[in-house]
């Protein structure tokens, strides 16, 4: 699963040097798609079926979601401005294998409020991956979770969470970055070597609650302030957790 994971940072590297002030949401798609087919990888996202029985499938290599879009946007002829933020997820399936990790970038400068709903969700990220290695049940680590984004004022979005990964993008458990009662209960389970999921949280700078776009697809938040969404593909070893969609290390490469 490196592998993979290795090639979606990569395609996260390409990302981050085309988003600008003037590029389409669409271009940018285009790019990762190249590069994909480049390392023989293939995209998770395009072709995924609507939940909802006679909705299009995603069309995309990308979900690009931007400003109070929270996730699941579609990319378009949208032109980038300064001062937004876009949110790009994307996974790719190298040798069988699959990595997802989603990033949200900064389009130029952007307000101060703004910035910090984005470090706060990068945050929270790096927060669960340390405690992957420190906690036994992911109950605990979820819990952390939204009290460290409930602290800085932010809301955890509770509609979608992240999910197990290998030889498929979607596989067993649901990993929710909250935690309640019930989930306790009836679906919370042990951080175990072995175990590789997918973890992502979307935080938004006002209401939690979401809406649906005409599109089928594209997620908005209800108030319409920014959100944000970071994810990555993160495995549990004997020697604790490894980030399978992190930078090279070792001499590790693309090729």
């Amino acid at each position: 699963m490196r592998r993979a994971g290795l090639v979606v940072w990569g395609a996260h590297q390409l990302a981050r040097s085309l988003v600008r002030p003037g590029i389409t949401t669409q271009e940018i798609d285009e790019k990762i798609d190249a590069f994909y087919q480049e390392r023989d990888a293939i995209p998770l996202f395009r072709g995924v079926p609507h939940p909802s029985p006679g909705k299009p499938a995603f069309p995309a290599v990308c979900c690009m979601s931007v400003n109070d879009e929270v996730v699941h946007g579609i990319p378009s002829s949208r032109v980038l401005n300064e001062g937004d933020v876009v949110s790009i997820d994307t996974g790719a399936r190298v040798g069988g294998w699959c990595g997802d990790s989603a990033v949200t970038y900064p389009v130029g400068r952007i307000a101060d409020d703004v910035q910090r709903l984005l470090d706060c969700t990068s945050g929270v990220l790096q927060l669960a991956i340390e405690l992957m290695g420190k906690r036994s049940r992911w109950s605990d680590v979820a819990t952390e979770m939204a009290s460290y984004v409930r602290d800085q004022g932010f809301s955890v979005v509770e509609n979608f969470v992240g999910h197990g990964i290998g030889r498929n993008m979607h596989e067993d458990p649901q990993v929710p970055n909250f935690s309640t009662p019930q989930y306790r209960r009836n679906h919370d389970f042990s951080l175990e070597p072995g175990l590789v999921i997918a973890v992502e949280p979307m935080v938004n700078m006002g209401s939690k609650k979401v809406r649906g776009l005409a599109d089928y697809w594209t997620q908005s938040t209800v108030d319409g302030k920014p959100s944000a969404h970071f994810e990555h593909t993160i495995a549990i070893t004997e020697s604790g957790p490894v980030v399978l969609t992190g930078a090279p290390v070792d001499g590790e490469s693309l090729e």
